[in-house]
C-alpha cells in the first residue's frame, strides 16, 4: 500500500514538475507479457506446474487414506471397545495433522511453491531491470512503471509501452551468450541494428513465410495422399480382374473335365457333386495316395513272403498270388 501511494505521489509530482519546467518522458512495461514470452521462464514454469501436480496428487492420496480410515471406524464402531475407538481416533487425528503440515509445507506462505516461484521469477526480473535501465538511459526516460504491479494505470498510450523493447533486449542478451563463431556474431550484429518496429516486420515476414510453407506442405501432402489412394485403387482393380480371370479359367477347366467324363460315361457321385474344384482336387490327391500306399504295402508283403520261403525250403510262392497265399 505504501508503495502504491509512493508511486502515485511520484506521478503527481512529476506531472506538476513537467508543467512548470519541461516535459517528462514516462514509459511502462507489462511484466506478465514479458514473462509469457521468455522461453526460460516458460520452461521453468512448466516444471513447477508438474511438481505442483505431484504435490496435489500426494495430498489427495493421503486425504483419501484418512477418509477411508474414518469410514472403516464408523463401520466397525459397534464392534470396538472405547479404548480401541479412542486409539483409532488418535491415529486419524495424527494422519490429518500430517496432511495439513505437508500441505502447509508445499503451499503455505513460506512453502516450497512460493519459494520456487520466487526463485523462478527473480532471474527474469533481474534481466528485465537491467534491460529497463539500459533502454531508459538510451531513450532518456524519466520514469518507467510496471502496469501489472500494484499501481493502477487508468490509461496509458501504447507508444509509451516499452515491453517489446525490454523483451527484445533480453532475447538479444541470451543470443549473445550462445554465439559460437564469427558468422553468428555478424548475424547478431545485423539483428541488433534493427529497431523494435523493424524486428516486428521481420518476425511478421518470417511468420508469413512459415505459414506459406505450412500451406505448401499441406498441398504436397494432399497430392501425395491422392496419388497413394489412386495407386491403391488401381492395385485393387488389378487384383479383382486377376481373380476373375483365374475363376473363369477354373470354370473352363471344370467344364472340359465334366464334358470328358460325360463322353466317357463317367458320372460323379452325389457326394462329389457339391464339392468345390479345390475340394475335388484334394480328394483325387488323397485317392492317389491311398492307391500308392496300397501298392507299397502289397509289395512289402510279397517281399516278406519271398524271404520267408527262402528261409524255409527255398520254395517260392506261386507267381499269380502277390500275397503268397
Amino acid at each position: 500500500m505504501k508503495q502504491r501511494l509512493f508511486l502515485i505521489t511520484l506521478v503527481i509530482l512529476a506531472t506538476l514538475s513537467a508543467k512548470a519546467q519541461k516535459s517528462i518522458r514516462i514509459g511502462y512495461i507489462d511484466m506478465e507479457y514479458i514473462l509469457q514470452n521468455v522461453p526460460e521462464y516458460q520452461e521453468a514454469q512448466a516444471q513447477l506446474d508438474q511438481r505442483v501436480g505431484e504435490w496435489k496428487k500426494e495430498i489427495e492420496t493421503r486425504m483419501s487414506k484418512v477418509e477411508e480410515m474414518k469410514k472403516t471406524l464408523e463401520n466397525e464402531r459397534v464392534l470396538l471397545t472405547p479404548e480401541l475407538i479412542e486409539e483409532r481416533q488418535d491415529e486419524i487425528a495424527y494422519m490429518e495433522n500430517e496432511v495439513l503440515d505437508y500441505q502447509q509445507k508445499r503451499f503455505g506462505p513460506q512453502g516450497d511453491l512460493m519459494l520456487q516461484r520466487r526463485n523462478l521469477v527473480e532471474p527474469v526480473q533481474d534481466q528485465v531491470f537491467n534491460a529497463v535501465q539500459e533502454i531508459s538511459k538510451a531513450r532518456q526516460y524519466d520514469f518507467v512503471f510496471d502496469k501489472s504491479a500494484d499501481l493502477v494505470m487508468l490509461y496509458a498510450n501504447e507508444r509509451h509501452d516499452i515491453s517489446d523493447q525490454i523483451l527484445l533486449s533480453i532475447t538479444r542478451a541470451s543470443k549473445r551468450n550462445q554465439i559460437n563463431n564469427r558468422a553468428d556474431r555478424k548475424e547478431l550484429e545485423r539483428t541488433e541494428a534493427r529497431s523494435v518496429e523493424e524486428e516486428r516486420e521481420v518476425t511478421q515476414r518470417e511468420e508469413e513465410a512459415e505459414a506459406k510453407k505450412t500451406e505448401r506442405d499441406s498441398i504436397i501432402s494432399a497430392r501425395q495422399d491422392a496419388r497413394e489412394a489412386e495407386k491403391a485403387a488401381k492395385e485393387k482393380e488389378f487384383e479383382e480382374r486377376r481373380q476373375r480371370l483365374l475363376e473363369e479359367r477354373q470354370q473352363k477347366r471344370d467344364s472340359i473335365i465334366a464334358a470328358r467324363k460325360k463322353a466317357a460315361g463317367i458320372t460323379e457321385e452325389p457326394a462329389e457333386a457339391g464339392l468345390t474344384p479345390e475340394e475335388k482336387r484334394q480328394k483325387i490327391l488323397e485317392e492317389r495316395q491311398r492307391r500308392k500306399d496300397s501298392i507299397i504295402e502289397a509289395r512289402t508283403r510279397r517281399k516278406d513272403s519271398l524271404d520267408n520261403a527262402k528261409k524255409n525250403n527255398g520254395n517260392l510262392p506261386p507267381s499269380g498270388d502277390p500275397d503268397g497265399i
